[in-house]
């Protein structure tokens, strides 16, 4: 059975390959990207030429531009069956050395960003009684690391709201997942798309040059395993497409794809949910 899918952030890396894996899967996609007339031009073109996608303005930081989105994506298809929340941005930096403004650039599109698609989606699919939500956070979402505190910060914000909104829509049939992706060679990654790095240089020379040789080995730690694990975005994409396919009622709240962790973050997920569990219990007893 075919669905109407709006994804946001489709210029460029898991955004982009989901758009295309999804039509060519037989689904109707809704592409969304800042610049569709400006700096994204020719990739906003590349995608409206394939099967059942169009490709709408969204800047997931502007409440107009998210209402405007949606808006016309439901009075074009009647519906949308399937939000992806994939629009992010990472950077680097120690926690001191960011400003609180770089800081808040991390909440505006990876956590309020998707705060403002769940309320301009969520009215008309609670009338539909059905609906999926699939928000891209970090195969990190459980636990931190140096130099990434702001950025995962962010990211545990999204998982935070998944997991409440998931018990509050149970009654509408619309379930919500956090897809976990490990570290992947997309654009946010491999320094082609510019980061949301920490900005205060001053500050962090005052932790060199310890800092420096520990964020070098983090990450020739990182990029290493990426290369040797051969990690593929496509994996993303594909697993977007079985989630957006699993029958009703039967997809995971936690879904990670990183071969690197090598299924400690399946282990995780499950010792969470088990203590949770036993949290609950000690409450309602």
């Amino acid at each position: 059975m075919t669905k109407t899918i709006f994804i946001t952030g489709t210029s460029t890396g898991f955004g982009k390959l989901t758009t295309i894996t999804l039509s060519k899967a037989g689904h109707t996609v809704v592409a969304g990207m800042r610049g569709v007339n400006g700096k994204n031009e020719a990739v906003a073109k590349e995608l409206s030429a394939l099967p059942n996608v169009d490709v709408v303005e969204i800047d997931v930081t502007d409440q107009t531009s998210v209402d405007s989105a949606f808006e016309k994506t439901l009075a074009k298809h009647g519906k949308i069956d399937v939000l992806v929340n994939n629009a992010g941005i990472a950077g680097f930096g120690l926690v001191e050395a960011f400003s609180v403004e770089q800081i808040k650039n991390f909440f505006e599109v990876n956590f309020y960003g998707i705060i403002r698609t769940y309320q301009a989606v969520l009215p008309s699919m609670r009338r539909a009684k059905s609906g999926l939500v699939i928000n891209i956070t970090s195969g990190a979402s459980g636990h931190s690391l140096p130099f990434m505190g702001p950025y995962l910060a962010s990211k545990f914000g999204v998982e935070a709201i998944t997991e409440s909104i998931q018990d509050e829509l149970r009654q509408f049939n619309i379930e919500n997942v956090t897809l976990q992706p490990g570290v992947y060679p997309t654009e946010m990654n491999t320094g082609v798309k510019a980061g949301n790095n920490a900005d205060r240089a001053e500050v962090a020379l005052d932790y060199d040059p310890i800092a420096s040789e520990m964020f070098n080995a983090i990450g020739a730690g990182l990029f290493g395993k990426m290369q040797e694990f051969s990690m593929d975005p496509q994996t993303i994409a594909d697993g977007i497409l079985n989630l957006v396919n699993m029958p009703a009622g039967s997809r995971p709240l936690r879904f990670p794809l990183d071969a690197i962790a090598q299924g400690t973050d399946v282990r995780f997920i499950n010792d969470r949910a088990e203590h949770k569990a036993k949290w609950q219990a000690k409450y309602s007893g």
